[in-house]
């Protein structure tokens, strides 16, 4: 069907036993389906202006989702951006990425987090968000198609680019950027806001990505209202994608994996009042070292664009309240960040090993004498998490693995593993905005958005937060 007719939606089923695959095609007046080539509806290309002489410009921090975004909303505004990246371009940020993958050293200012594109360039590139309230969710997706996305972009449910495609993508976005005039300046750490004019003629895009503690601390020394805000730690959990595949598709055929790709999941309970989730699940994929910080120890998950490992895993995290903190300034969220990620470096090894458990030993509170092979690549140390990971997350994760199994049996086992630890699913830390204005409520023409603002979640929300920042400045301006 897909190599015949112009598919414009698909999703998979797979909460009964016979799997369903959900196609919606293009028809014409007497119903019959339109070919694979035929025009897709209300896709606009964008048209960038040339803005090499325009009188009109906009400071950009951070050039990740959001910030990338921004400027390329600006550009169809006939604004242009002027982009601050702390990290580097992509292709010298491969370089210190595969120095980190081989347990070598961290360089913090370019890392999984930081650099060209932001944390989600080398982290998966899943292209979904669950808001359907913040905009033109689909428009994000024909831009990235734009700059040399697959066409399933436009018509997957859950869409995904892979880490291995986004980089070229991301590297033509901003020769895009350039060609057109715009400016980016890598390796440029913005210290201060004294830098900037912040007015109604220079107004500053702040996209910093939320693992800018740095940052978060300078803002809060230069007046910026911050607020401490929800979010959620906790591990990563790996199983053979072979037993995933069968908990979800219920003993599939190679036939079926081959039509329809590997199994995902997506896990929710409640346990003492908290949430515990799975986030960021990446089927046929790798756990990756994700700490910016010299001394902390922190895992994320990526897939390349075929999802082809023999490995799936996930972030599985407990929800965290403000008053769940013991500090209630703005900055509590960031510091019980950092403890817990240091926790886990005292417990893994330098500079990059991370402390793992088999699953069932984590929930029965017995050290692992053994670990089964595991596709993190600076390698992992045997630890027993249950003792120290804090109380009201090691016991609710206990509980909801045990919850887990209920749901899909043979999910607790001791051929999985988790890994410590998974702390940044999400900013501890919001930047109060006006919500008709986007501009902080205490910094007039200062537009925090993205993830690091606390305004979104993943890529394509953090995307269309830059894109509607850049918005209403192209309103005033």
């Amino acid at each position: 069907m897909e190599q015949q007719f112009r598919v414009v939606k698909r999703s998979v089923d797979a909460r009964q036993k016979q799997l369903k695959v959900h196609l919606t095609v293009l028809t014409d007046e007497h119903g019959a389906p339109l070919p694979k080539d035929a025009p897709i509806p209300l896709y606009e290309p964008p048209q960038f202006q040339d803005v090499h002489n325009t009188e009109h410009s906009v400071a950009i921090i951070g050039a990740g989702p959001a910030g990338l975004f921004a400027a390329l909303t600006l550009l169809e505004h006939g604004i242009k951006p002027i982009i601050f990246e702390r990290g580097k371009e992509v292709a010298e940020r491969k370089k210190d990425i595969a120095t980190l993958n081989r347990n070598q050293g961290l360089n913090a200012e370019s890392n999984y987090c930081f650099g060209e594109g932001g944390a989600g360039t080398f982290s998966d590139g899943k292209l979904f968000s669950r808001s359907k309230k913040r905009g033109n969710m689909q428009r994000v997706m024909e831009l990235f198609h734009h700059f040399g996305g697959d066409d399933r972009l436009l018509y997957e449910a859950h869409a995904h680019i892979g880490s291995d495609k986004l980089p070229t993508i991301i590297r033509r976005m901003r020769e895009c950027i350039l060609e057109h005039g715009g400016e980016i300046h890598f390796s440029t750490c913005v210290t201060s806001l004294s830098s900037f004019a912040l007015s109604p003629n220079s107004p500053v895009i702040l996209a910093i990505g939320h693992s800018a503690h740095d940052t978060y601390h300078m803002l809060h020394a230069n007046g910026v209202a911050l607020a401490t805000k929800g979010f959620a730690m906790g591990v990563r959990a790996e199983h053979p994608q072979a037993l995933i595949n069968k908990l979800m598709y219920h003993d599939p055929s190679p036939e079926l994996i081959r039509l329809v790709g590997n199994a995902s999941y997506s896990l929710v309970t409640q346990v003492q009042g908290r949430g515990v989730y799975s986030f960021c699940m990446c089927p046929g994929g790798h756990i990756v070292p994700a700490g910016s910080a010299l001394n902390s120890c922190v895992v994320n998950g990526m897939s390349a664009s075929h999802r082809n490992s023999p490995y799936a895993n996930s972030g599985m995290v407990v929800e965290i309240r403000p008053e769940d903190l013991i500090d209630q300034d703005p900055l509590a969220g960031l510091r019980f960040q950092q403890q817990l990620e240091y926790l886990s470096y005292q417990h893994g090894g330098e500079p990059s090993i991370a402390p793992a458990q088999r699953l069932r030993d984590f929930v029965e509170g017995r050290k692992s004498s053994t670990l089964p092979a595991c596709s993190y690549l600076p390698g992992v140390r045997s630890s027993s998490m249950h003792e120290w990971l804090p109380e009201h997350i090691g016991k609710r994760l206990q509980q909801g693995f045990r919850d887990f199994d209920r749901k899909y049996h043979g999910f607790l086992t001791n051929e999985a593993v988790i890994l410590g630890v998974e702390s940044r699913s999400s900013s501890a830390i919001r930047l109060p905005r006006d919500p008709e204005t986007l501009q902080s409520i205490s910094t007039p023409h200062l537009y925090p958005c993205g993830e690091g603002a606390g305004y979104a979640g993943g890529i394509t929300s953090s995307a269309l937060d830059g894109i509607n920042a850049a918005l209403k400045i192209a309103e005033q301006l």
